[in-house]
């Protein structure tokens, strides 16, 4: 899963100011090119996508949806359905399952031809970033610490013995790359899901290939997730915006939440790197959802929960602070935020 692809313009401004996606252009040209671009933050690796065949699947999507005449009347349907637009066209081609799995089918047909990895969605700096400062962050609960704003993550050399023990849940791994660089840092005992078929396929080959065979891969939908275990850690690079992208989207991110608090241990650490979201954006959005207690429905419709605002779900530790900064109109970003969260 990856994030929006910006304009020249917008990629310069801070992540709050950034306009969000036009209903009106649901499946406008400009958008079709945005979602069969996918995100626009590559590394290394490079694109293996065929461009023209990604622009022809996520056309002939956005073309079957508005043929369908299918469309759900109102966003309150508190399900888990991944293909039908709402009524007012509101969200992207980049929240439908059906683009990944022709997103993933290209990629893996390129792998199985030539070898190739796939995209690093958010780029490879920021997955080494990523995958060292989760490592240092998880050795020092382990140690029994809890690094705050005011507590800066400490790097400790001796750490590593600690790191077997953590149970890892990746959420969207798409060609599960994220869990080969946890491996190369000492975590062992991995699991990256995803509910396209394709990026499980390629996932699972990736890994064989590059010796990385005990990562296990699953097909499993976050939101109607099929998991019957807890992990000590749960990482999510660019998936909850996907499914912030889906015209249905704030239903199905209340419906993350309630599944992330599942899959979560007790004392667990659920890590989130976003493009489409701040770091004070992430801590509102779980505010909210604490306030609301675990399995209640949209802000509005159900009162707050006063129990659940005393004794949080999740709470704020800490965040990345060394991700390029930017400053536009007096206001200083990052285009990429991340935040650790612990499940209480």
């Amino acid at each position: 899963m990856a994030g929006l692809r910006l304009t020249p313009e917008d990629s310069e401004l801070p992540q709050a100011n950034r306009p969000a996606v036009a209903s009106s252009d649901l499946i406008s040209d400009d958008d079709r090119s945005i979602a069969a671009d996918s995100w626009s933050i590559k590394s290394e690796y490079g694109s293996t996508l065929d461009d023209d065949q990604r622009h022809a699947d996520a056309q002939d999507a956005a073309d079957a949806f508005l043929s369908s005449g299918n469309f759900r009347t109102a966003a309150s349907d508190y399900s888990s359905d991944k293909e039908e637009p709402d009524s007012d066209g509101v969200g992207s081609l980049l929240g439908l399952q059906s683009y990944w799995d022709a997103a993933y089918a290209d990629e893996l047909a390129n792998f199985r031809e030539h070898g190739h990895a796939g995209e690093v969605w958010f780029g490879g700096d920021v997955m080494e970033t990523l995958v060292s400062w989760t490592k240092n962050l998880c050795i020092e609960l382990s140690q029994g610490h809890l690094p705050t704003d005011l507590n800066d993550i400490k790097i400790d050399p001796e750490g590593d013995k600690f790191l077997p023990a953590w149970s890892v849940l990746d959420l969207g791994t798409g060609n599960g790359l994220l869990l080969h660089e946890l491996a190369k840092h000492g975590f062992s005992d991995l699991t990256g899901v995803d509910y396209s078929e394709g990026a499980i396929d390629l996932a699972q080959g990736l890994a064989n290939r590059d010796g990385f065979p005990n990562i296990k891969f699953l097909v499993d939908d976050v939101l109607e997730t099929k998991l019957d275990q807890q992990f000590k850690l749960v990482m999510d690079k660019g998936t909850l915006d996907a499914i912030g992208l889906h015209p249905d989207g704030t239903v199905k991110r209340i419906m993350y939440w309630d599944s992330v608090s599942k899959l979560l241990a007790p004392g667990g650490l659920l890590v989130i790197t976003s493009c489409n979201s701040t770091k004070d954006e992430l801590v509102q959005e779980v505010d909210d959802y604490n306030q609301r207690g675990a399995g209640s429905f949209l802000e509005g419709e159900v009162p707050k929960d006063p129990e659940a605002a005393r004794n949080p779900i999740f709470r704020y530790v800490n965040h990345v602070r060394t991700y390029p900064t930017f400053t536009f109109g007096g206001s200083t970003g990052s285009r990429v935020a991340t935040v650790a969260f612990l499940h209480n």
